[in-house]
């Protein structure tokens, strides 16, 4: 059988399969909007980009302990595309993968993982909680406070956007951005009032 271009629905039902906890999915939807937005900055193809974003953590929940590898199996037997294979691959490079990102949706995938993650806990601190309103320096901020989300690897953040040639404050606007335009489905939509 030859590769299957995968759609988005079957992607989120893939996601669905083998994720149950409701934090996991709203990452998955907060790295896919930010993916898209990405991908739409970069001239390249948002749909690919998206549906790589939903499905990078496809295997942690119930594989943690060979997370990054076992999503191989998993998309290797729905015949999914190896570029999108090796992309998911590589966003757990030196952490649980010795794949390196290479491409620019590599290594877009690779930074903004973990940014979304900073974001998300710096909206949620906030008395709006949204993060329709947060500015690029309150990220910065909560980056620089090592006791703030502490799970969060400020190096993997720092080199990616380092890899990408975009300054870290750029980086970080770009993924609030893309956050905002799935706030709804994230959760992080808040009480900021409507723009009249």
């Amino acid at each position: 059988m030859g590769e299957h271009i995968p759609t988005r629905e079957e992607a989120f039902a893939l996601l669905k399969r083998f994720n149950s906890s409701e934090s996991h999915i709203k990452h998955a939807l907060a790295v896919e909007g930010v993916m898209r937005h990405f991908a739409g900055l970069f001239g390249e193809d948002a749909e690919k980009w998206g549906i790589i974003g939903l499905v990078h953590d496809l295997d942690y929940e119930m594989y943690p302990e060979e997370h990054c590898k076992k999503v191989r199996e998993i998309l290797e037997a729905e015949n999914w595309p190896e570029s999108y294979i090796r992309a998911i691959e590589s966003h757990g490079w030196k952490l649980c993968s010795d794949v390196e990102p290479v491409e620019k949706m590599e290594n877009v995938l690779y930074t903004i993982d973990e940014l979304t993650g900073l974001i998300t806990a710096t909206v949620l601190m906030r008395p709006s909680r949204s993060v329709m309103d947060l500015e690029v320096k309150s990220v910065v901020k909560k980056m620089k406070s090592k006791g703030f989300a502490a799970g969060v690897n400020r190096e993997v953040i720092i080199e990616g956007a380092q890899r990408l040639n975009m300054d870290l404050e750029k980086v970080i606007e770009e993924t609030i951005m893309g956050m905002r335009k799935v706030a709804e489905e994230i959760g992080l939509k808040g009480s900021v009032p409507e723009q009249a």
